[in-house]
């Protein structure tokens, strides 16, 4: 089976917005994946929005899958809607419903009554694909599978949920929110909708200034920051950063410095090996291959310069070594910080 891509599921959930929208109602909706945002977006706007505010205390109802069972489930969802044209059943967590107990609703969901809409949400551990329930509600109903973005995906997908807003973001500031959160989509809307409150009305633009002023991640001290200044080979700047973090360890985790740093010079190595087997490559091509947007491919063109391929080779297998060394290896009682410029200094030297 074809692996789902994040594109596939932003697709599949705009799909389903866009019917819910339009009146267009599935007697069953299975919402289930590793990314809880899509899952948290549809059942908030089913339970906003259908039925109307009137008619929800005689036709909504909100179950949790610890809290109930598959009779009690399907008791309520067999109910006709008291005057309203549909009543609503969201089962959050349902996948803390047992399995021998979810088998109960087979007969239902082969005959599910069409003014019920009925909402099942698995977070984390999906339903079994080989099950009569998921072959069922495939269908009668409507299914949407979620994954996690990739790393290389989060600055795209912040630029692409502000633009739907009417907003925009600088792709510098893009980067310090995805460094300093990663990819958890619904911290990540959190954020943006604070800032795009804050935004006037004249210039919706997110600045590194603004996410520094009112989230507290600074656009100096962060991880960006720092492979942004070994990138460049700015010894200064790079010195002052690992001196902030070894005053703040506890913000700056050396398990994601590692893995920032790595991923860097990773796509330097990839840029290397683009570059020397594909001749006149348009740079958009590489920004593709390298995972990033086309407006950080200057700095990798430029740290291409500044470390050379074997370099690079150098510094990846340092950086496996000192990753080990933070993890207890070869290094006891070498405080983080102390690894973290013994590091910078053989990588830049």
């Amino acid at each position: 089976m074809a692996k789902i891509r994040s594109k596939d599921v932003i697709s599949k959930y705009e799909q389903i917005l866009n019917d819910l929208k339009g009146k267009v109602y599935y007697p069953v909706y299975l919402l289930m994946g590793e990314e809880p945002f899509y899952i948290d977006r549809l059942s908030e706007y089913i339970a906003d929005n259908i039925p109307n505010e009137s008619e929800k205390a005689f036709n909504q109802l909100i179950l949790y899958g610890r809290d109930t069972d598959a009779q009690s489930i399907i008791y309520a969802a067999s109910r006709p809607p008291m005057m309203a044209s549909h009543q609503v059943i969201i089962v959050k967590e349902a996948q803390n419903l047992e399995s021998r107990d979810l088998e109960k609703m087979e007969s239902y969901l082969a005959s599910p009554l069409p003014t019920t809409i009925l909402v099942l949400c698995f977070k984390d551990k999906p339903l079994d694909k080989r099950t009569k329930i998921y072959k069922e509600i495939e269908k009668k109903g409507v299914i949407l599978e979620t994954v996690k973005l990739y790393d290389n995906e989060i600055i795209e997908w912040t630029t692409n949920y502000l633009r739907k807003k009417g907003a925009a973001i600088n792709p510098s500031a893009a980067a310090i929110l995805a460094d300093h959160i990663g990819a958890d989509l619904n911290r990540i809307v959190n954020e943006l909708d604070k800032l795009f409150i804050l935004l006037p009305e004249d210039n919706k633009t997110i600045t590194a200034e603004h996410i520094e002023k009112n989230i507290g991640i600074s656009r100096e001290y962060n991880v960006y920051a720092l492979g942004s200044a070994v990138l460049s080979r700015n010894v200064l700047n790079a010195n002052r950063i690992i001196n902030y973090y070894a005053k703040n360890p506890n913000n700056n985790p050396m398990v994601l410095i590692m893995s920032s740093l790595f991923m860097q010079f990773l796509r330097i190595l990839k840029y290397h090996v683009i570059k020397r087997n594909s001749k006149g490559v348009q740079s958009k091509d590489i920004a593709v291959q390298l995972g990033i947007s086309p407006f950080f491919l200057k700095d990798y063109e430029q740290a291409a310069l500044k470390y050379p391929i074997l370099k690079v080779a150098q510094i990846i297998e340092l950086l496996r070594e000192y990753d080990m060394k933070s993890k207890g290896w070869n290094s006891p009682g070498t405080s983080d910080s102390e690894l973290l410029k013994e590091l910078i200094f053989k990588i830049m030297h």
